[in-house]
């Protein structure tokens, strides 16, 4: 590849070619196997000097392959400030073998190479430190009553589809050796839609609604359902009725943050537990409850509303309590990962 690739550089510097214009053309071949901007400056600069040969003498013969500590160190400057190196990209630029890196990067080093991954949004440092506070102040509450956890109620909200294609894991196949793999069409999710609203505990579901087609939930409506998830708790937890007896985990949605939200919550003397912006993975709903409810719906087809409606009832409701009490366990160790990650996604 770096033969050709320093073929390609004297070619274009024989046409005419800037060096710019052979940097660009040669990342727009070689995108990330491309030789460095300096490497390829350095050829550049060889051919336009008279240079004919394009044997690289730097890399006659065969690349190092004894792992020594300076090569140890080499690779770690080098793939600090390249991540996305390949190990043909890195063993052109080092003139150590692609055998070397490799057991530097995994043995040494212990790195592997992951793709990258959808994060909810790119936190900023004073998102981070609201999360490391309020992860600080979820482990505080647990220290000083055992049971806080358990005397949380949360909820959100969540779109339940007529049809949600299935995933990559539920559409895999056994298959032997010599049969084909299965195909799969690119399927998307259907329009026909309607909204979920949720709220359990550690002991089970305590409220559920569908909000009607064409409703938005802003303050007005969300404050209805909060008046009756309230009333739904007098019914079903006697033990909450004494005031500030449970806790309510929402996220912060401008809906939820509303005066006239806030303002019903401190009056009937309910505590809320603060929730940082854009952390779907310190709530419970979006962590566990949701997800446990829209994977065994992905892959079917439901006729309408109603069914829909009907397979997400059924579903929450046949969640094992104790896997619901094991969310808010969950959730102290999500605090304490936060912590750990500095108040970054930790997963």
């Amino acid at each position: 590849m770096s033969f050709e690739q320093r073929a390609n550089i004297k070619f274009c510097f024989k046409i005419g070619k800037t060096f710019t214009e052979t940097f660009q053309l040669m990342k727009q071949v070689y995108g990330d196997d491309c030789l460095s901007r300096s490497r390829v400056h350095e050829w550049f600069q060889r051919f336009q000097s008279g240079r004919e040969d394009i044997n690289d003498d730097q890399h006659v013969g065969q690349s190092k392959s004894v792992i020594t500590g300076n090569s140890i160190e080499t690779v770690r400057e080098f793939i600090k400030n390249q991540p996305k190196s390949s190990l043909k990209f890195m063993e052109m630029e080092l003139n150590i073998s692609k055998t070397s890196i490799y057991r530097i990067l995994t043995e040494h080093l212990g790195l592997r190479k992951v793709c990258a991954r959808f994060v909810p949004h790119k936190l900023t440092d004073d998102q981070k430190l609201l999360r490391i506070q309020h992860s600080k102040d979820i482990i505080k509450e647990v220290k000083k009553d055992k049971n806080f956890l358990y005397n949380i109620v949360t909820g959100d909200e969540t779109w339940c589809f007529q049809y949600d294609p299935e995933t990559k894991r539920q559409s895999a196949e056994w298959k032997a050796p010599d049969e084909p793999k299965p195909k799969k069409s690119r399927m998307e999710k259907s329009k026909v839609k309607t909204m979920l609203i949720c709220f359990y505990d550690s002991k089970g579901i305590v409220h559920k609604e569908f909000v009607p087609p064409g409703q938005n939930v802003n303050a007005v409506f969300y404050l209805g359902v909060l008046k009756r998830l309230v009333r739904r708790i007098r019914r079903v937890r006697p033990e909450y009725r004494e005031d500030e007896s449970w806790r309510l985990l929402h996220d912060n949605a401008p809906s939820h943050r509303s005066t006239l939200v806030t303002d019903y919550l401190t009056k009937n003397h309910i505590l809320t537990i603060n929730h940082s912006p854009y952390s779907p993975d310190m709530a419970p709903c979006d962590f566990f409850l949701f997800g446990k409810m829209h994977l065994p719906m992905k892959g079917k087809r439901y006729a309408d509303v109603e069914a829909i409606q009907k397979a997400c009832t059924g579903i929450l409701a046949a969640i094992p309590a104790n896997e619901l009490k094991h969310s808010f366990d969950m959730l102290l160790d999500r605090a304490k990962s936060c912590i750990e990650a500095e108040g970054d996604y930790f997963e």
